[in-house]
């Protein structure tokens, strides 16, 4: 199992990450049937401080690893990050 974070305060901007982190993960799970992601929304800001001290842009951890800060990501980056996941996780 993958553990996806979308950091952010604001609604629209983790909504714009999620269909992303969603357009990725359709693409790997093509490759590996059975394998499931989590995802969730984290809006507090203490929360959101545990890993990173950017509030106005969304940001990114997967699997307890922050890999993207204060940005929206593309595709085919969370597709290359799930890929390197599941690499660790094997």
């Amino acid at each position: 199992m993958i553990q996806v974070k979308i950091l952010g305060t604001k609604s629209p901007q983790r909504y714009a990450v999620r269909r992303a982190v969603v357009a990725a993960w359709n693409e790997l799970i093509c490759e590996h049937i059975g394998l499931e992601l989590n995802t969730v929304e984290v809006k507090d800001l203490s929360e959101i401080q545990r890993y990173t001290q950017v509030f106005i842009y969304p940001s990114l951890v997967i699997n307890e690893q922050l890999v993207c800060v204060g940005r929206f990501p593309k595709k085919c980056e969370i597709l290359g990050w799930l890929k390197q996941a599941l690499l660790t996780e094997a």
